[in-house]
């Protein structure tokens, strides 16, 4: 076949322009004032008559400064020519199309987590293993070294008997169980640990109305070795011990600290308050809305009990606004860590901008939430299967509100900028938090 260069395009002067250069690169001799070095001048005579096919008047009289911006230009074009070349795309069985077909190996691991784990609700399965996504990945320090822990691993998977097992991973043990017969069963062989703890934290957050669909890159290499004792961040820590955590790990600040906290707007407490379980941290546990910020600044008034005996203050609690279990219906308990980031100078503002904000929430929550899931690895070395991650529940439209006989007079507000006018639930008595995402007694 013959190449046509009639017009002198770009596409036909690409090759020779390579060739000539390449025969530049290699080099011995300097070429004054342009910092090349060329094996010959015949070389570069051989360049300079190959460029004046394309009526390019160049000679070896020509100014060094013009070679060397004519030579930049050389390298820039085939950047730009190399890069330009699309990708391959994949289709998956469900129709969706990917950029690697190894993401077609998460969507049916995606329907079964759905169907036979989270029972299509954003449960106590779902916010289990959106815990264990947060301790798997936070795991790590740039100041200890590598030995420490290699953050987005699945370590915990790989190593049940020993991380679940450290004080601050009490309870964790719910979420290594859960996922542990996905990773055993065979049927996901492509399927890394690290990989099948972020992933289905991808798709339990899915499975809470109003949250965001997360990103979600594929191909973190297993775990060989777990990490070390005391790089997870607990409730009774200060705020400067967690900020400094957080910054050790994988220099996330402390906007991403607030906006990785969003995800207790669908968490609950197994293991802070002596004489409970599944305590919630807001009066709308399996929705993602924006009560959590607003009902951490309410005063507190108490601890939530059991039903039968008085709430006992737990390592890491303190009093919380609305403490009354009503049945199986446990009180709102609230975490040491939270009431201390919502109200020091640091993180005050940017906690109260969260309330009634659902579009800067979840975007906040999602962005934070990408840095995290890699962390340890190079995103730039992962796949992006962010199609294959089911699209989550649209949310209740509800705005964020004062529970039943709260109001701003409840507000405990340390930002100094305007706090957000809402209303106040009917009802005269305290509000009542689900026990279960349907409104059921047992679940």
């Amino acid at each position: 076949m013959m190449l046509s260069c009639r017009n002198r395009t770009l596409a036909c002067f690409l090759p020779f322009a390579a060739v000539g250069f390449i025969s530049l690169s290699a080099a011995h001799s300097p070429l004054p004032g342009t910092g090349l070095h060329i094996r010959n001048y015949h070389s570069f005579h051989r360049l300079f008559r190959l460029i004046s096919l394309f009526g390019f008047d160049l000679t070896l009289q020509t100014r060094p400064r013009y070679i060397m911006a004519f030579l930049n230009f050389v390298i820039l074009a085939l950047a730009l020519t190399v890069t330009a070349v699309p990708s391959r795309n994949s289709v998956c069985s469900d129709g969706t199309v990917v950029s690697n077909e190894h993401c077609c190996d998460f969507v049916p691991l995606a329907q079964d987590l759905i169907e036979n784990l989270f029972e299509g609700e954003c449960g106590e399965k779902a916010h289990e293993v959106l815990r264990l996504s947060f301790h798997d990945a936070i795991a790590i320090s740039q100041s200890q070294g590598p030995k420490a822990g290699g953050g987005a691993d699945g370590s915990m998977l790989i190593f049940p008997d020993i991380e679940p097992n450290f004080t601050a991973n009490a309870g964790i043990i719910g979420g290594v169980d859960d996922l542990l017969p996905f990773m055993s069963s065979g049927k996901y062989p492509t399927i890394t640990a690290g990989d099948l703890v972020q992933f289905g934290a991808a798709v339990a957050v899915g499975l809470c109305p109003g949250a965001p669909q997360l990103e979600f890159l594929a191909g973190r290499p297993n775990a060989t070795a777990p990490a070390v004792d005391g790089l997870i961040p607990e409730p009774q820590d200060s705020v400067d011990k967690i900020l400094a955590r957080f910054q050790d790990a994988a220099n996330l600040n402390a906007e991403d600290v607030v906006s990785l906290l969003v995800s207790h707007t669908v968490a609950r407490a197994d293991h802070v308050a002596p004489n409970i379980q599944t305590a919630p941290f807001d009066s709308t546990p399996f929705t993602f809305d924006t009560q959590f910020f607003l009902e951490t600044l309410l005063v507190g008034v108490g601890f939530p009990g059991n039903g039968t005996s008085p709430g006992i203050a737990g390592v890491g609690e303190v009093e919380s606004p609305l403490p009354d279990t009503i049945g199986a219906d446990i009180g709102e308990l609230r975490l040491q860590s939270d009431f201390a980031l919502a109200h020091d100078e640091r993180t005050a503002c940017f906690w109260q901008s969260m309330i009634n904000q659902e579009a800067l929430m979840t975007a906040r929550f999602k962005a934070a939430m990408a840095k995290m899931a890699v962390i340890g690895h190079k995103a730039s070395n992962l796949i992006d299967c962010s199609p294959v991650v089911p699209k989550p529940i649209p949310g209740l439209g509800k705005p964020a509100s004062y529970p039943a006989t709260k109001s701003f007079a409840n507000i405990q507000q340390s930002c100094p900028s305007p706090f957000p006018h809402l209303t106040t639930d009917p009802g005269a008595a305290e509000t009542a938090i689900p026990h279960c995402p349907g409104g059921e007694t047992t679940c």
